[in-house]
């Protein structure tokens, strides 16, 4: 009777255990490239936000630098070890990241990559993100319309400031960016940089606003007469925007960009930026921890791309070019309502 009784009792402490390992609330990790940038900022709101609706914990991490892998596979082991069955990641560097990716997955862990893919794309289990090369081919109409606007017949001249060599998504807005204006381009699925005769200078920079504006200072030197230039993001164009206002050449120059920031459509009114390709890192990340929060419930995954929509937002409309303008800008920066 006794041994029974303890049998029993050991079958219900243990069903017990394995009922309340599964209602216990599920982990999910999200790595970003950065800690600075407003974009993965504001992901990583978006993320406890929808973390928090959903019963979920959310554990963060980040690389110190974009392009910081290291700190990017750090991140990934730690939440692993810290029970994540769910990891979002933006991968700094879309190869050398594969391996952790892979490890990460044969234990059963879930990745998903939020804004930028791995190379091949099917390194990670699904991809939550805007259509990269959309973005670029949206402000590269915008660009040869308002250069067209301005009269005169002035020459495309050309600088671009991108994020880094290599990466899917700086490849992916730069050849949109050309292909959009007419020249000839990449398609979507390359990771090279297109090089045209119109431009005149290309140069790195790592989505940052002080190296921007070091890149933009650097191609004065080269291009005095530049007319438009491209930047990967908007903390790249408020370098290259304050580079050009120091050397007087901020009149006239047509920048443009992409995030859509707050920030970013606060300099589109303010006529720094002329037109930037909005996206939104809020449903990307609140997309992530549903599928994570889903996973840990029924064990199903996610699979493939889901694009999160693209618009462009410009303070001044050019004919033939979809836009919207600063307010709608303001109402949608980051996917807040």
């Amino acid at each position: 009777m006794h041994s029974k009784t303890t049998l029993a009792l050991a079958a219900a402490a243990s069903l017990f255990a394995a009922g309340s390992a599964f209602a216990a609330e599920p982990v999910i990790g999200l790595i970003t490239k950065t800690e600075t940038n407003p974009f993965f900022v504001k992901m990583k709101e978006g993320a406890a936000e929808a973390a928090k609706a959903k019963g979920a914990k959310l554990l963060s991490g980040a690389g110190k630098t974009d392009g910081d892998n290291a700190g990017q596979v750090t991140a990934m082991e730690n939440m692993i070890a810290a029970g994540a069955k769910t990891i979002l990641i933006t991968p700094s560097d879309s190869k050398a990241i594969l391996p952790a990716i892979k490890k990460a997955r044969d234990k059963g862990v879930m990745v998903i990559a939020l804004d930028s893919p791995t190379d091949p794309v099917d390194g990670t289990d699904a991809l939550f993100a805007t259509d990269n090369y959309k973005a670029g081919v949206l402000i590269g109409q915008y660009a040869k319309a308002a250069l067209a606007a301005q009269g005169g017949g002035k020459p495309a001249k050309i600088v671009t400031l991108d994020l880094f060599p290599g990466h899917p998504v700086g490849a992916q807005r730069h050849n949109g960016f050309l292909k959009g204006f007419g020249l000839a381009a990449p398609d979507a699925k390359s990771n090279e940089l297109g090089k045209a005769a119109e431009v005149v200078c290309m140069a790195d920079s790592f989505g940052d606003r002080a190296k921007g504006q070091t890149a933009m200072e650097n191609c004065l030197q080269k291009a005095p007469d530049v007319t438009v230039v491209y930047t990967i993001n908007e903390p790249a164009a408020a370098g290259a925007y304050n580079a050009l206002k120091k050397a007087g050449k901020d009149k006239g120059v047509i920048i443009v960009s992409v995030d859509g920031g707050c920030d970013g459509i606060k300099d589109v009114g303010a006529g720094v930026i002329a037109a930037t390709s909005q996206q939104y890192p809020l449903k990307m990340a609140a997309l992530g921890v549903e599928a994570g929060v889903e996973y840990a419930k029924s064990g199903k995954k996610v699979a493939g791309y889901t694009d999160t929509g693209v618009t462009l937002i410009s303070a001044k409309p050019m004919t033939g070019v979809d836009s919207k303008d600063v307010k709608t800008g303001t109402d949608l920066c980051w996917g807040k309502k």
